[in-house]
C-alpha cells in the first residue's frame, strides 16, 4: 500500500513543477505585507494646528509665523498648540496686537498640516487629529481584527473547498477591498474596507504555505516555506521605495494592488489544486490530472495504477475546526502551538514599538525592519533543518524572551547597547514566527492542516491586537509591558518541548484516535495504520 510520500518520488519531489510553482506562490506573498504595513504610510501623520485664516480678513499682509502668534496659544515647550486656538473676535488687527486674545477654542474652521509637496494621507484628508486622533490606530485595529477573521474562515473555506479556491478567493478580495480603499469617502468606510483587506491579506500568507507544503516532498517543505516568508519581507523592502516616490495616499493605494488583477488571471490558470487534499476529499480523477501534470513537467510519468494502491487515502468525510478539539493529541497540539503563536506575535509587536525610534525617517527605518527579516528566516531555516523544529522554536523563544528582560537591566542612558539587544530579539522572534509556520503545518493531518493553521493564526492576531495596549501598562510601573514581552514566551518556550519533532517526518493525512508515531519517509504511514484498525 502506498502513501502520497511515495507517489510525490514517482512524480518528482522537487522538480520544475515544484519550483514553478514555488515561484508563483512567493510572487503572491509579496501583497500581504503591503496592505498590513502600508498603512504605516497612508496614516501618517504631520504636525498640525488649527486653521486660523479668519485673522487674514483684518491683517491679509500677515506672516505666517505672525499669524499663528496672534491666533494660536503656546505649550509649555514652546510649541504651538495643535488643537486649540485662541478665540475669534471682531477687532481690527491692531487692538489683537495690543491686547491679545485670552480665550480659547477647539479648532472650528479645520487644521492646517506642515506637509510636504504632494503629501496626502488618510490623516490629513479625513483630518483624524485631536478629537479624532484615535480613528487611526482604530483603523488599524480594524485591520488586525479582519486579519482574525480570515484566519478562522479561511481555513475552514481551504479544507472544504480546497487550496486552490480560497487562495483565488483570497487574491480577489485583495484587489476588490484594496482597489477599493483608495476611493473611501471617509475614514469610516476606509475602515470598513481596511477590515475586508485584513480578511484576506494574511490568510493568503498561510494558503500558500500550506500549498506549497502539500506539492513538497517533506525534506523541502520548511525550503518552501522560508522562501515565501522571505518575499513578504522583499514586499515590505519594495513598499519602502514605493512610498518614498509616492506620497499621495489613494494613488499609493492603486498602484500597490492594481497589479492583483494580473497576477489573479495568470494564477487562475497555472495554479494547481493541492493533489494531496484531493484524494483525502474522494477525488481521485482530479487528483490523477493535476498528478499528471506535475509528471509531466518534471519529465516524469505517473503509472496508471499507481492510484489504485493508494484507495484507503481517500476520504469523504467532512471535518471542520471544531473537530480539532475533539481527539486528545490534536486539543494538545492546538492549545500548545496556539499559545506558541500568541507569545511570537506578542513578542514581535512588542519589540517593533520598541526599536523603531532609530531617529531615521520613517522609509529608511520600515527598510531596516525588513532586511533584518531575510537573514533571521535564512538563519532559522539551516537551523531548523539540522537541529529540528521543537529544540530550535524553543530556543528562539527563549533568546527572545531574554532580550526584553535584559533590556530592563540596561541603565536607560545606553541607548545604543539597548537598540542592539532589542534587534537580536527581533532576530529572534522572526525566526520563531518563520519556525512556527513550518511547525504548524507539519503537526496537523491533510483533513484538518488548514483549519488547524488558521487556529493558530487566529491566536497570533489576538496577540497583535493586544501589545500596543500593554504599553498602556507603563503608566502603572516602567517595567511592567517589557516584562510581559519577556516571561511569556520563555514559557512558550517551555511548553514547545512538550510537543513532537517533525523533522523529515512523513505528513500526516488522516486523524487517528491516538497520538501517531513519528516516522520518518518511508516507513507505513496513517493510511496503513487506518487498514489495521479495520
Amino acid at each position: 500500500m502506498r502513501n502520497f510520500g511515495q507517489i510525490l518520488k514517482e512524480i518528482g519531489e522537487f522538480g520544475l513543477f515544484q519550483k514553478r510553482l514555488l515561484f508563483a506562490l512567493c510572487a503572491l506573498n509579496v501583497f500581504p505585507s503591503l496592505d498590513v504595513i502600508g498603512q504605516v504610510y497612508t496614516g501618517r501623520s504631520f504636525p498640525h494646528h488649527c486653521n486660523t485664516d479668519w485673522i487674514l480678513e483684518r491683517g491679509p499682509n500677515l506672516t505666517e509665523e505672525r499669524q499663528k502668534n496672534l491666533t494660536i496659544p503656546v505649550n509649555e515647550d514652546g510649541s504651538f498648540e495643535s488643537c486649540k486656538m485662541f478665540t475669534p473676535v471682531d477687532w481690527d488687527l491692531e487692538d489683537i496686537e495690543k491686547y491679545g486674545i485670552n480665550t480659547t477654542t477647539k479648532c472650528t474652521d479645520g487644521w492646517d498640516y506642515e506637509t510636504g509637496p504632494g503629501d496626502s494621507t488618510v490623516l490629513t484628508e479625513f483630518d483624524a487629529v485631536c478629537d479624532k486622533n484615535g480613528l487611526i490606530a482604530v483603523s488599524q485595529s480594524m485591520s488586525m481584527a479582519g486579519i482574525l477573521v480570515g484566519a478562522l474562515v479561511y481555513g475552514t473555506i481551504s479544507d472544504r473547498f480546497g487550496r486552490r479556491f480560497a487562495i483565488l478567493l483570497a487574491i480577489s478580495l485583495l484587489l476588490v477591498f484594496g482597489v477599493a480603499t483608495a476611493f473611501s469617502p471617509n475614514i469610516y468606510v476606509y475602515m470598513v474596507f481596511k477590515f475586508f483587506c485584513g480578511t484576506s491579506s494574511v490568510a493568503m500568507t498561510m494558503n500558500l504555505s500550506v500549498l506549497a507544503v502539500e506539492w513538497t516532498d517533506p525534506s523541502k517543505s520548511a525550503l518552501c516555506t522560508m522562501v515565501i516568508l522571505c518575499f513578504s519581507s522583499t514586499g515590505r523592502m519594495l513598499l519602502s521605495g514605493i512610498a518614498y516616490l509616492i506620497h499621495n495616499w489613494r494613488i499609493l493605494q492603486l498602484v500597490l494592488f492594481s497589479p492583483l488583477v494580473i497576477l489573479l488571471g495568470a494564477h487562475y490558470w497555472f495554479l494547481p489544486e493541492s493533489a494531496r487534499w484531493l484524494l483525502t476529499h474522494g477525488r481521485k480523477e482530479k487528483a490523477q490530472k493535476e498528478l499528471q501534470r506535475a509528471a509531466r513537467i518534471n519529465g516524469r510519468k505517473l503509472p496508471e495504477d499507481l492510484l489504485d494502491q493508494v484507495k484507503l487515502e481517500r476520504t469523504s468525510e467532512r471535518r471542520n475546526m471544531f473537530d480539532i478539539f475533539k481527539i486528545q493529541y490534536l486539543r494538545k497540539y492546538t492549545l500548545i502551538m496556539g499559545f506558541i503563536w500568541f507569545a511570537v506575535s506578542l513578542l514581535f509587536y512588542g519589540l517593533s514599538l520598541n526599536v523603531g525610534r532609530f531617529g531615521l525617517n520613517i522609509y529608511l527605518t520600515q527598510f531596516i525592519f525588513a532586511v533584518v527579516e531575510i537573514p533571521a528566516n535564512i538563519g532559522s531555516l539551516f537551523l531548523i533543518q539540522h537541529f529540528g523544529r521543537r529544540i530550535c522554536e524553543a530556543c528562539f523563544l527563549f533568546f527572545g524572551g531574554t532580550a526584553c528582560l535584559v533590556i530592563l537591566a540596561v541603565p536607560k542612558d545606553l541607548p545604543v547597547v539597548v537598540t542592539v539587544i532589542a534587534v537580536v530579539g527581533k532576530f529572534a522572534v522572526t525566526a520563531s514566527f518563520s519556525t512556527a509556520y513550518v511547525y504548524a503545518a507539519e503537526l496537523y493531518p491533510t483533513v484538518l492542516r488548514q483549519n488547524g493553521v488558521g487556529l493558530n493564526s487566529m491566536c497570533a492576531r489576538v496577540a497583535g491586537i493586544l501589545a500596543p495596549l500593554i504599553w498602556l501598562l507603563e503608566v502603572y510601573h516602567y517595567t511592567i509591558p517589557m516584562l510581559i514581552y519577556g516571561i511569556i514566551p520563555i514559557a512558550a518556550g517551555g511548553l514547545c518541548l512538550l510537543l513532537p519533532e517533525t523533522l523529515n517526518n512523513e505528513l500526516q493525512d488522516h486523524t487517528e484516535l491516538k497520538k501517531p508515531e513519528n516516522k520518518p519517509m518511508g516507513e507505513s504511514t496513517c493510511a496503513e495504520s487506518l487498514m489495521k484498525h479495520q
